[in-house]
Protein backbone atom coordinates (compact mmCIF):
# COMPACT_ATOMS: atom_id res chain seq x y z
CA UNK A 1 0.00 0.00 0.00
CA UNK A 2 2.00 2.61 -1.23
CA UNK A 3 1.77 6.28 0.52
CA UNK A 4 0.53 4.80 3.66
CA UNK A 5 2.21 5.15 7.14
CA UNK A 6 3.71 2.44 8.76
CA UNK A 7 1.27 2.92 11.03
CA UNK A 8 -2.28 3.20 9.15
CA UNK A 9 -0.18 0.02 7.54
CA UNK A 10 -0.44 -1.85 11.26
CA UNK A 11 -4.18 -1.14 12.07
CA UNK A 12 -5.57 -2.42 8.66
CA UNK A 13 -3.08 -5.48 9.19
CA UNK A 14 -4.51 -6.22 12.79
CA UNK A 15 -8.07 -5.92 11.76
CA UNK A 16 -7.70 -8.14 9.52
CA UNK A 17 -6.10 -10.77 11.97
CA UNK A 18 -8.86 -9.90 14.21
CA UNK A 19 -11.44 -10.91 11.97
CA UNK A 20 -9.03 -13.93 10.79
CA UNK A 21 -9.20 -14.81 14.64
CA UNK A 22 -13.11 -14.74 14.97
CA UNK A 23 -13.23 -16.68 11.67
CA UNK A 24 -11.22 -19.62 12.96
CA UNK A 25 -12.98 -19.68 16.07
CA UNK A 26 -16.49 -19.91 13.93
CA UNK A 27 -14.58 -22.59 11.69
CA UNK A 28 -13.71 -25.20 14.79
CA UNK A 29 -17.70 -24.95 15.96
CA UNK A 30 -18.21 -21.96 18.05
CA UNK A 31 -21.21 -21.05 17.90
CA UNK A 32 -20.78 -17.59 18.15
CA UNK A 33 -17.63 -15.20 18.33
CA UNK A 34 -17.30 -11.52 18.44
CA UNK A 35 -14.15 -9.30 18.65
CA UNK A 36 -15.13 -7.06 21.82
CA UNK A 37 -13.32 -4.50 23.70
CA UNK A 38 -11.09 -5.42 26.61
CA UNK A 39 -13.14 -3.46 28.94
CA UNK A 40 -16.44 -4.95 29.00
CA UNK A 41 -15.17 -8.10 30.28
CA UNK A 42 -16.64 -7.89 33.84
CA UNK A 43 -15.00 -8.73 37.06
CA UNK A 44 -16.25 -9.54 40.10
CA UNK A 45 -15.30 -10.27 44.03
CA UNK A 46 -18.53 -12.67 44.35
CA UNK A 47 -17.00 -14.62 41.32
CA UNK A 48 -14.33 -16.38 43.17
CA UNK A 49 -16.08 -16.77 46.41
CA UNK A 50 -18.96 -19.01 44.18
CA UNK A 51 -15.70 -21.34 43.43
CA UNK A 52 -14.49 -21.44 46.68
CA UNK A 53 -18.03 -21.97 47.81
CA UNK A 54 -20.03 -23.66 44.89
CA UNK A 55 -17.12 -25.83 43.13
CA UNK A 56 -15.77 -29.04 43.87
CA UNK A 57 -12.72 -28.22 42.60
CA UNK A 58 -11.37 -24.94 44.63
CA UNK A 59 -7.90 -26.26 45.73
CA UNK A 60 -8.07 -29.13 43.38
CA UNK A 61 -5.49 -27.65 40.59
CA UNK A 62 -3.46 -25.21 39.61
CA UNK A 63 -5.75 -23.69 37.15
CA UNK A 64 -8.56 -23.34 39.97
CA UNK A 65 -8.44 -21.05 43.15
CA UNK A 66 -6.54 -20.07 45.71
CA UNK A 67 -3.89 -20.98 42.43
CA UNK A 68 -4.83 -18.17 39.95
CA UNK A 69 -4.82 -14.79 39.73
CA UNK A 70 -7.24 -13.02 41.90
CA UNK A 71 -10.18 -10.53 40.81
CA UNK A 72 -8.06 -7.31 41.53
CA UNK A 73 -5.04 -8.35 39.77
CA UNK A 74 -6.74 -9.64 36.75
CA UNK A 75 -8.72 -5.96 36.35
CA UNK A 76 -5.08 -4.76 36.22
CA UNK A 77 -3.65 -7.49 33.46
CA UNK A 78 -7.38 -6.25 31.63
CA UNK A 79 -5.89 -2.90 31.54
CA UNK A 80 -3.41 -3.77 29.26
CA UNK A 81 -5.41 -4.69 26.52
CA UNK A 82 -7.83 -2.98 24.41
CA UNK A 83 -9.51 -6.06 21.93
CA UNK A 84 -10.01 -9.46 22.74
CA UNK A 85 -12.21 -12.47 21.32
CA UNK A 86 -15.12 -13.97 23.23
CA UNK A 87 -16.17 -17.08 21.69
CA UNK A 88 -19.05 -19.54 22.72
CA UNK A 89 -20.15 -23.00 22.35
CA UNK A 90 -23.66 -23.76 22.67
CA UNK A 91 -23.93 -27.89 23.00
CA UNK A 92 -27.20 -29.85 24.37
CA UNK A 93 -27.06 -32.42 27.20
CA UNK A 94 -23.98 -32.90 29.90
CA UNK A 95 -22.39 -35.76 27.52
CA UNK A 96 -21.96 -33.62 24.54
CA UNK A 97 -20.03 -31.02 26.56
CA UNK A 98 -16.91 -33.50 28.08
CA UNK A 99 -16.71 -34.91 24.91
CA UNK A 100 -15.43 -32.12 23.17
CA UNK A 101 -13.72 -30.19 26.02
CA UNK A 102 -9.87 -31.40 25.46
CA UNK A 103 -10.53 -30.12 21.53
CA UNK A 104 -12.13 -26.72 22.85
CA UNK A 105 -8.82 -26.15 24.85
CA UNK A 106 -6.49 -27.63 22.47
CA UNK A 107 -8.14 -25.03 19.70
CA UNK A 108 -7.68 -22.40 22.23
CA UNK A 109 -3.83 -22.90 22.45
CA UNK A 110 -3.72 -23.27 19.32
CA UNK A 111 -5.84 -19.42 18.59
CA UNK A 112 -3.36 -18.15 20.99
CA UNK A 113 -0.27 -19.36 19.90
CA UNK A 114 -1.41 -17.96 15.88
CA UNK A 115 -1.94 -14.67 17.68
CA UNK A 116 1.47 -14.21 19.16
CA UNK A 117 2.83 -15.42 15.82
CA UNK A 118 0.93 -12.55 14.24
CA UNK A 119 2.74 -10.35 15.82
CA UNK A 120 0.34 -9.87 19.03
CA UNK A 121 3.05 -10.89 21.38
CA UNK A 122 0.39 -10.16 24.30
CA UNK A 123 -2.29 -12.83 23.57
CA UNK A 124 -3.66 -14.52 26.48
CA UNK A 125 -6.08 -17.64 26.90
CA UNK A 126 -8.80 -17.64 29.59
CA UNK A 127 -10.58 -21.22 29.34
CA UNK A 128 -13.60 -22.44 30.90
CA UNK A 129 -14.38 -24.97 33.80
CA UNK A 130 -12.01 -27.12 35.56
CA UNK A 131 -8.42 -27.74 33.88
CA UNK A 132 -8.85 -31.91 32.97
CA UNK A 133 -5.11 -31.61 31.54
CA UNK A 134 -4.21 -34.67 34.24
CA UNK A 135 -6.01 -37.38 36.12
CA UNK A 136 -4.87 -35.79 39.44
CA UNK A 137 -3.11 -32.24 40.09
CA UNK A 138 -0.04 -32.01 42.32
CA UNK A 139 -0.39 -28.25 43.50
CA UNK A 140 2.80 -29.04 46.12
CA UNK A 141 4.64 -29.34 42.86
CA UNK A 142 5.06 -26.99 39.75
CA UNK A 143 2.21 -27.70 37.01
CA UNK A 144 3.36 -30.49 34.37
CA UNK A 145 1.69 -29.03 31.78
CA UNK A 146 2.44 -25.71 32.28
CA UNK A 147 2.63 -24.68 28.34
CA UNK A 148 -0.65 -26.11 27.76
CA UNK A 149 -2.97 -24.98 30.94
CA UNK A 150 -4.67 -21.63 31.46
CA UNK A 151 -7.28 -20.88 33.74
CA UNK A 152 -10.96 -20.32 33.62
CA UNK A 153 -12.39 -17.19 33.20
CA UNK A 154 -14.12 -17.58 36.31
CA UNK A 155 -11.37 -18.78 38.20
CA UNK A 156 -9.88 -15.13 37.68
CA UNK A 157 -12.87 -13.31 38.53
CA UNK A 158 -14.49 -13.18 35.65
CA UNK A 159 -18.53 -12.98 35.65
CA UNK A 160 -18.81 -14.95 32.03
CA UNK A 161 -22.46 -14.71 32.51
CA UNK A 162 -22.16 -10.65 31.96
CA UNK A 163 -19.09 -10.34 30.40
CA UNK A 164 -21.23 -12.33 27.70
CA UNK A 165 -24.50 -10.55 28.12
CA UNK A 166 -22.50 -7.22 27.74
CA UNK A 167 -20.99 -8.21 24.13
CA UNK A 168 -24.76 -9.98 22.45
CA UNK A 169 -23.89 -13.63 23.74
CA UNK A 170 -26.74 -15.13 25.29
CA UNK A 171 -26.57 -17.62 28.35
CA UNK A 172 -28.80 -19.19 30.71
CA UNK A 173 -28.45 -21.07 34.02
CA UNK A 174 -27.90 -24.72 33.42
CA UNK A 175 -31.34 -26.20 35.23
CA UNK A 176 -30.89 -29.81 34.49
CA UNK A 177 -28.71 -32.22 32.08
CA UNK A 178 -30.87 -32.19 28.69
CA UNK A 179 -30.51 -27.96 28.98
CA UNK A 180 -28.03 -26.48 26.16
CA UNK A 181 -24.77 -25.66 27.93
CA UNK A 182 -23.06 -22.41 26.84
CA UNK A 183 -19.17 -22.63 27.13
CA UNK A 184 -17.69 -19.40 27.00
CA UNK A 185 -13.39 -18.62 26.11
CA UNK A 186 -11.77 -15.13 26.31
CA UNK A 187 -8.52 -14.86 24.24
CA UNK A 188 -7.01 -11.34 25.42
CA UNK A 189 -5.15 -9.95 22.02
CA UNK A 190 -3.54 -6.72 22.12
Amino acid sequence: MPGMSPKKKERIASVKDLEKYRKLALDAGASEARIINARTVKIAQWVRQKCQYGCDGWGSSHCCPPFTPKPKETARVLADYRRALLFAYRLQGAGASQKTSRRRRDFLLELERTCFQDGHHKAFAYSCGPCGLCAACDTTRPCRKQEQARPSMEACGIDVFATARANGIEMHVVRDEEDDYTFCYLLLID
